[in-house]
């Protein structure tokens, strides 16, 4: 209810009449759901938005005034989000009583008030006069950083960045800066942690001398926290933060955290470091990349956690635009070589995933070269898995570089496996040829994969058999409905009179496939 009422405006007659609609969005703005409550504001907020000016200082107005005087702080919880919509419309005497109710509303006693009061002071602030930002507001932004509650205090971190947005350079400096160094050693992780999340921000809002000075010294100290939520938020930001540095200032204050970092204690701070680190090479340039970030990048490739080492894998073309594809085959492929060789299958397997990705942002001549026999190799490795995810790299890296690539390079290894002796490589092979045909198109699936299916159907193991079934019924759509009735049925009828019963089903599921097809033709 309190979600439709914000739609209502066109079915109570129009704007002039939309404070009727106040009175049970009013009530809703009490209950003690908060999701009820939250729409309930929004509702509000979309109403109010629509009201005329006269009627927002005569119904509006009041509204917000009464809600913000409640006896149960659900109401005051409520009025704080309604603020920004009733305060331009109000005359000079009612903006001062509304920034002085606010005001009181941030020195609640209920935490919950004091919260709501935080998460809306940005909002507020950008609707109140410049005179008044920097004396009213700027003063009750002070009572918010120092409130005894981390909850409260967390929120004011947010409204950091949103003020800083709408103050001048130097009153930023003057107000905003003390705040932001204070947070940063505060003694609440999680504020630590807030300021770690939007120190960025915070950057654009002082401009960069006071960032210099004031914001590097505070962001290497959040990297060397000792907590490690606030080392991941801090590592998350490394590349950002260091693109508004100049790379002097980078190398000399960032790096040395960052290789700190890539040895910490906590996997997850070393996994945020490694999915962001890639970035630092674009900033650095080419020498301080290979000097100082290619240890680095080694070092987290080999690191023993799986998501360490494929956030390095996936964001390789970084590096590579700055460095070059030679130096980056010398340094980092042996790491990606031994973890495509890895005794962890789970570790093999997503190297395989990211195979593609690795062929498309190196190229298909250094894939040809370096990369192109591993992806042979993983067909016949002891764990089902990685056969299995290997054929669906064979289609990937068919889509990637093109049938014609795949004719010379993929398809003519694939089917010299064929006779594997061993039946669980032939089965690989049937998945990669089914997997291969749509993308290889009709008439090399009817010259090269065609006649090797056709082949094998006379396997003496049943599971080649009838995965043969299943293959074939999955070639029908792809090739010529003659090629169908020459072929692929006679195979298929030879097979439905098997003696394994599998065999059998699997043949006749394929049979009733082509009888549907010749019917809906």
């Amino acid at each position: 209810m309190a979600e439709e009422l914000g739609v209502f405006i066109p079915y109570v007659g129009g704007v002039e009449h939309a404070n009727v609609l106040l009175p049970p969005l009013e009530t809703l703005c009490t209950v003690e759901e908060t999701c009820v409550r939250d729409k309930a504001v929004e509702s509000l907020c979309r109403i109010g938005a629509q009201m005329r000016e006269t009627d927002l200082v005569d119904w509006f107005v009041p509204l917000v005034k009464r809600l913000a005087a409640g006896e149960w702080f659900t109401a005051r919880v409520s009025a704080c989000g309604l603020f920004h919509i009733a305060y331009p419309s109000a005359s000079e005497t009612l903006k001062a009583e509304l920034r002085s109710v606010f005001s009181q509303l941030c020195q609640d006693d209920m935490p919950m008030v004091r919260r709501a009061a935080a998460t809306n002071l940005g909002k507020f602030a950008a609707t109140v006069e410049p005179a008044h930002l920097k004396t009213d507001i700027m003063q009750i932004f002070e009572d918010l950083t120092q409130d005894d509650q981390d909850s409260v205090r967390l929120l004011a971190v947010e409204g950091c960045a949103s003020l800083g947005k709408l103050l001048e350079p130097q009153d930023c400096v003057a107000h905003i800066l003390p705040v932001i160094v204070n947070f940063s050693q505060d003694k609440s992780w999680r504020v630590r942690y807030m300021v770690a999340n939007q120190l960025y921000e915070l950057c654009e809002a002082v401009g960069p001398e006071p960032t210099k000075t004031d914001l590097v010294p505070a962001y290497v100290r959040l990297l060397r926290d000792n907590e490690a939520e606030v080392r991941i938020a801090a590592a998350g930001k490394v590349t950002k933060f260091s693109r508004i540095l100049n790379p002097e200032l980078a190398i000399q204050h960032i790096l040395p955290c960052v290789k700190e970092l890539s040895s910490d204690s906590s996997q997850h701070v070393r996994s945020a470091l490694a999915s962001v680190i890639m970035g630092m090479a674009p900033v650095l340039g080419k020498d301080a990349t290979i000097d100082q970030l290619l240890p680095i990048f080694l070092s987290l490739l080999k690191d023993e956690f799986p998501d360490v080492r494929l956030n390095i894998i996936s964001k390789l073309d970084q590096v590579n635009q700055v460095i070059g594809i030679d130096l980056l085959s010398q340094s980092l492929l042996p790491a990606i070589v031994e973890l495509a060789e890895d005794r962890h299958w789970r570790v093999r397997l997503a190297i395989i995933e990211y195979i593609p990705l690795l062929a498309s942002q190196l190229g298909v001549g250094f894939f040809d070269d370096k990369l192109g026999a591993l992806c042979m190799q993983w067909l016949q490795d002891k764990v089902y898995s990685i056969r299995d995810a290997a054929a669906n790299n064979l289609k990937r890296l068919a889509e990637e570089f093109g049938p014609d690539w795949a004719m010379q390079h993929i398809v003519p290894q694939v089917l010299d496996m064929i006779n594997n002796p061993h039946y669980l490589y032939r089965m690989t092979i049937l998945r990669a040829i089914s997997l291969l045909a749509p993308v290889m198109g009709s008439e090399i699936t009817c010259s090269k994969l065609l006649p090797v299916v056709v082949n094998v159907s006379k396997d003496r193991v049943p599971n080649i058999k009838f995965n043969v079934a299943k293959v074939l019924q999955s070639l029908i759509p792809i090739v010529d409905q003659s090629v169908v009735e020459k072929t692929i049925r006679p195979c298929l009828v030879e097979l439905a009179e098997d003696p394994d019963v599998d065999v059998r089903y699997f043949a006749s599921q394929a049979l009733q496939s082509i009888d549907q097809v010749m019917m809906s033709s």
